[in-house]
């Protein structure tokens, strides 16, 4: 199935509608499950006010650091073999993630009364904010957009995960170790949580990373999965379910300043932070199936670039050049080169992402 397809039956999109679009199936979607679950719009287990307040104070805040960033010339370098139609992008002022993520997080841990496991998922989101920052500075300071080499980047990223479940270790429940599936079933892991659990971090982290390539894509995803995986552990986890929404709202409020054409990226002082999030939430709630679910899209696009890697190198020839599975990776890559725009990805995207959260749901 082509671009055509979409096209000639009129599913044409502009940015602002999709957020737009976005905007009120997310705050629709709040209400009906704050209603239907019977938790008052005005009570910390209200998903519907904290996405909204946060959707605010990230877009008011965006209107103001925005300009800043392009004052201080903090503008994208975009890699040459990317899809050339990016080229033009260059110079869009990128670390929006300084803005909408320390502005919804702090919302959150206030909100939560300093709730223990909301300021543990703060401390492991803002501390994957800081590598990201520290990759995005790396590719401002040399105009390159090598960043911090991978193996640094990755050092770090196994370093705060260790300490995150070194921290749950400690104090959290010994049932914590145990994998909780749908329909009741459990796998009993034992100590082996733990590595598994690093490993949803460092992974999860890399996967929203590599989502974030289209304008509007990844903050839009990550809104639709962090209020669905909001939305599963209400019940039991009120606290990391308001720092969902929190998160979530963010990434509404950055999206009005980030949907096609861009003003701004996140950069992987955002991305890197969303994914860090994503995971933690699911590893303190165990609703590790639920993340895998919601997250889908950030695995197939992570699935993509590894099926790539792994071709290429296995269909070598002599010349020392090998056959690519896709256009180009990530996956939306793939389908910009086939001849989808980024606002048909994006919207099919996000239909994806909530046609999952809403299946996450039905199974609860």
């Amino acid at each position: 199935m082509d671009a055509k397809f979409f096209s000639d039956r009129g599913f044409r999109f502009s940015g602002s509608q999709l957020f737009l679009g976005l905007g009120i199936a997310l705050s629709v979607g709040s209400l009906l499950l704050d209603s239907s679950s019977g938790r008052s719009f005005w009570s910390i287990q209200s998903l519907t006010l904290p996405l909204w307040v946060c959707t605010l104070a990230a877009a008011m805040l965006g209107s103001w650091v925005v300009p800043l960033l392009r004052d201080l010339k903090a503008g994208q370098v975009i890699r040459e073999d990317g899809p050339q139609s990016h080229l033009k992008k260059a110079g869009t002022p990128t670390m929006g993630g300084l803005f909408f993520v320390p502005v919804a997080l702090a919302i959150a841990v206030l909100w939560s009364g300093f709730s223990t496991h909301v300021l543990a998922v703060a401390a492991l989101t803002l501390a994957y904010a800081g590598i990201g920052w520290l990759d995005d500075w790396q590719i401002l300071r040399y105009k390159s957009n090598k960043g911090i080499s991978p193996r640094t980047k990755l050092a770090l990223q196994i370093t705060f995960s260790v300490l995150f479940c070194l921290w749950a270790l400690l104090t959290q429940p010994a049932s914590l170790t145990s994998v909780a599936l749908p329909f009741g079933w459990v796998i009993p892991l034992g100590i082996l949580f733990w590595p598994l659990a690093g490993f949803v971090l460092v992974a999860e982290s890399n996967a929203t990373n590599l989502t974030d390539g289209v304008d509007g894509l990844a903050g839009g995803t990550v809104a639709i999965a962090l209020l669905g995986l909001g939305a599963f552990i209400a019940p039991t986890h009120p606290d990391l379910a308001l720092f969902a929404a929190c998160l979530s709202g963010g990434c509404l409020g950055f999206l009005a300043h980030n949907h096609n054409p861009a003003r701004v990226f996140m950069g992987d002082t955002g991305s890197l932070a969303l994914g860090g999030a994503l995971g933690a939430i699911a590893i303190l709630s165990n609703t590790l199936w639920v993340l895998l679910v919601v997250g889908a899209i950030f695995l197939v696009e992570t699935l993509s670039v590894i099926a790539q890697v792994t071709y290429y190198k296995a269909t070598k020839g002599p010349d020392g050049i090998g056959k690519r599975l896709f256009k180009m990776s990530p996956f939306h890559n793939h389908l910009e080169l086939s001849g989808w725009s980024e606002t048909q990805i994006v919207a099919a995207f996000y239909g994806i992402s909530a046609a999952l959260a809403g299946l996450c749901l039905l199974l609860r």
